[in-house]
């Protein structure tokens, strides 16, 4: 059992199939508290505002070198609410102070082994609410590269397998699918 960052779980269960008959089965399950991660976006400029960071699975799967372009998330302090989280993650890790924010719901990633929910949101900015520079937390061993770009680049990059991040790309398409910033 792994108790360094999440916990490992081993689950051993008797379920039912559908044919009526019973078997007992073990599994894993791996994680800890809930996520969030919430898209930024500019109606005027039509821009959105992801980060880069490394992440060590996408090292270990040797893809690009390990840095992933991605939605701004992080987890849940214990007894906060995701509004409240994603509000202070947005300010730790990009910089920027939301008001504006839209819950779109709560999804698993991967349900077949990690249980942490993560919860998803969409937010407007103006250069007006960026309030710091953003790039995480030095107690967090954080290093986030703050990128505002083009929505349009952003879709590119999606296009090309240079955003590979499922909740980046989940919210990219909404922004897209129900027209945010068209016109």
């Amino acid at each position: 059992m792994s108790q360094f960052w999440g916990k490992l779980e081993r689950v051993d269960f008797d379920f039912k199939f559908r044919t009526g008959a019973w078997k007992h089965l073990s599994h894993e399950a791996y994680g800890k508290s809930d996520g969030v991660a919430i898209l930024l976006y500019n109606k005027t400029s039509k821009k959105v505002v992801l980060s880069k960071q490394f992440r060590i699975p996408v090292y270990i799967a040797g893809v690009s070198e390990g840095f992933s372009i991605e939605v701004c998330g992080g987890a849940l302090d214990a007894g906060e609410s995701p509004e409240t989280c994603v509000i202070r993650e947005a300010r730790e890790e990009l910089g920027y102070d939301v008001s504006n924010l839209k819950a779109l719901g709560t999804v698993f990633l991967s349900p077949g082994i990690v249980r942490e929910r993560v919860h998803l949101f969409i937010g407007t900015y103006t250069d007006s609410d960026r309030t710091g520079r953003g790039g995480g937390l030095d107690i967090e061993n954080e290093e986030i590269e703050v990128l505002e770009m083009s929505f349009e680049d952003a879709l590119k990059m999606v296009e090309k397998g240079d955003i590979i991040d499922a909740r980046t790309i989940m919210l990219l398409q909404y922004v897209q699918i129900n027209g945010l910033l068209n016109g």
